[in-house]
């Protein structure tokens, strides 16, 4: 569903030479899998999943979404994910409604198609009592649920969540990983960037621990688990970066994003 071999990104800079975003990043997410890119931030989580959603070119290596390269068949590939973060913006003068009604049009859903759809998704996500709801009066609660809603309307059968819950209490943090649960059991092949080991171990089926560009360790939580000796997600995790930074890395090598 989603195969990435060797993805490279990097910056010209006039001051300091090449930055290194990404340095050969390869993985693969099945359908019906919750797949972690767990990092701190400035890993480099980001900057793979804008190449994923084609928002950025990358320097080398391929990424293919349901069969589609990222790089030659964009358009197809933006048909197949739905994208949410933590960042994604929710319109002010625009309802509930409006909002999910707008991007299921801008993905060519026919309007008795889309209709249906909404009216399904409304009811899921039980938000007949905020469809009028104006976007600048909603509640946090509301907004992700409008977000969820707009990402999947046109049912793609891929989703990318990139820190979707920073910044959320834990509440509406708790509801959002109940219904990425959910989407894992339609089918859906999920990208789960993360920096919160609690949210990791809760929901991935696999894991990529990631920092400055690199996967440091790849596998389930008991592969991971079996391999570095150590039950706890956290420590195991610490350990892999302090070991990458006492080896040291050159300073043109330093993520961006």
């Amino acid at each position: 569903m989603i195969e990435v071999q060797g993805l490279t990104k990097y910056y010209a800079d006039l001051r300091r030479g090449r930055f290194v975003a990404l340095d050969g990043l390869s993985f693969y997410a099945l359908p019906g899998q919750v797949y972690g890119l767990l990092g701190p931030n400035g890993a480099g989580k980001t900057t793979a999943l804008r190449i994923l959603s084609t928002v950025l070119r990358p320097s080398n290596g391929t990424a293919r979404v349901n069969g589609y390269d990222v790089v030659l068949e964009p358009s197809q590939v933006r048909r197949q994910i739905g994208f949410m973060s933590a960042n994604t913006g929710i319109y002010d003068r625009m309802t509930a409604w409006e909002m999910v009604e707008y991007f299921g049009r801008l993905h060519g859903l026919p309007p008795a198609e889309l209709t249906q759809r909404m009216e399904s998704l409304f009811e899921k996500f039980k938000m007949n009592d905020i469809r009028d709801v104006l976007g600048a009066k909603m509640s946090t609660g509301m907004r992700q649920k409008v977000s969820i809603a707009r990402a999947i309307v046109h049912d793609p059968p891929v989703l990318i969540f990139d820190e979707a819950t920073a910044g959320l209490d834990v509440l509406v943090a708790r509801a959002l990983l109940h219904r990425v649960a959910e989407l894992r059991q339609n089918g859906k092949c999920i990208i789960f960037s993360t920096h919160i080991m609690r949210e990791a171990e809760k929901l991935c089926d696999r894991l990529a621990i990631v920092h400055r560009g690199k996967i440091l360790a790849e596998g389930t939580l008991e592969e991971l688990r079996q391999e570095h000796g150590e039950n706890d997600l956290e420590e195991i995790f610490f350990q892999l970066i302090s070991r990458y930074e006492q080896a040291g890395t050159p300073a043109a090598e330093h993520d961006l994003v």
